[in-house]
């Protein structure tokens, strides 16, 4: 069943577009994440699905209703979507009282608030802190007491916004396996605002890349801000950062974002350091298998992601700590 359907909607705040969707269908009971830069639109979006924002022109259909700007209709929908962002805040009480709050304001009787308020600390492992005092809590237990108080309040869709971003790694992967196991156990739809791609492929179903308010089919790998300059042979050069410049064919100058494909970068052979137009030296952070492909995460002064063939990686072998050199093939590149 389709939970969202979104058409040609906008989202204008002063003189700036910030979602501009021509289309976009939801399915109940899946995860979603939405990946793109800073300022790409993913908090205003999950604002737009979670009814806390009106839409500047378009129309969101929420489980085959047209939703309506009314505070009335609006009140009622709300009840089906639960924000979980990622500074949350808990009351200066006891963990109980912060899950019972929102039950309360429910009318839900107090003996079937108390089974809730167990059962939902049961999934996230916190019945033993049910009654700790909440500020005391750590970055890790605050971000599972919120999402205990979420699920308390039997919520169709929780949105997610940057959930892991202030918590240390292990807590990260808690939490990313907490969403995973709510998805499964509860049928909850589960729509997450992510930087981290490795991230939200481990846990989504589906992956949406928004760029400048749009959903883009482009791959979130390689994005960055650049600025364009003419050449004198007819081509542009390309600066990233300070000592990152590529050579591209003749491109609109100005500030743009550049994609650059990973299945488009060679890795060279030799593992010795080289020197050239696109010619670029670093060191590999990481390997990972995804699909068909080996993903080489690679510090050439900013994290540029690789993609290797099974092929290509049983004949190279490179490992983690290597240095070595990489080709950026002016095709590789894409101005968006």
């Amino acid at each position: 069943m389709i939970l969202y359907a979104l058409q040609k909607i906008t989202k204008v705040f002063g003189s700036r577009r910030i979602l501009d969707i021509d289309f976009l269908e939801i399915e109940e009971g899946k995860i979603y994440a939405l990946l793109g830069p800073n300022g790409a639109g993913k908090t205003t979006l999950l604002d737009v699905l979670g009814f806390l924002e009106p839409l500047t022109s378009g129309e969101i259909i929420f489980k085959n209703r047209t939703v309506k700007y009314s505070e009335n209709h609006l009140q009622k929908l709300r009840r089906n979507v639960v924000m979980v962002n990622q500074k949350p805040i808990l009351f200066s009480t006891s963990v109980f009282k912060n899950l019972d709050f929102g039950l309360k304001i429910r009318n839900i009787p107090a003996p079937k608030r108390r089974l809730i308020i167990e059962e939902s600390l049961d999934l996230v492992g916190l019945r033993h802190m049910i009654q700790a005092p909440a500020h005391k809590l750590s970055g890790g237990e605050t971000q599972r007491v919120v999402l205990a108080r979420a699920l308390a309040l039997s919520p169709q869709v929780v949105l997610c916004d940057e959930p892991t971003a202030s918590i240390d790694l292990e807590n990260q992967v808690e939490t990313v396996n907490l969403l995973k196991t709510i998805n499964e156990e509860k049928n909850i739809s589960i729509i997450l605002a992510s930087h981290d791609r490795s991230q939200a492929l481990s846990i989504a179903h589906h992956t949406l890349f928004i760029d400048h308010g749009s959903i883009s089919d482009a791959s979130y790998e390689n994005l960055f801000s650049a600025i364009i300059h003419n050449a004198d042979d007819g081509g542009s050069t390309c600066t990233i950062t300070p000592g990152i410049e590529l050579t591209l064919s003749r491109q609109q100058k100005g500030k743009k974002r550049i994609l650059l494909d990973p299945s488009k970068i060679e890795l060279l052979d030799d593992g010795h350091p080289h020197s050239g137009p696109n010619i670029l030296n670093g060191e590999i952070l990481s390997l990972s298998k995804e699909k068909d492909n080996i993903r080489l995460m690679i510090n050439i002064g900013i994290r540029l992601t690789v993609f290797l063939s099974s092929s290509q990686y049983r004949k190279k072998r490179p490992l983690v700590g290597d240095l070595v050199s990489i080709q950026i093939q002016p095709q590789a590149a894409r101005i968006l």
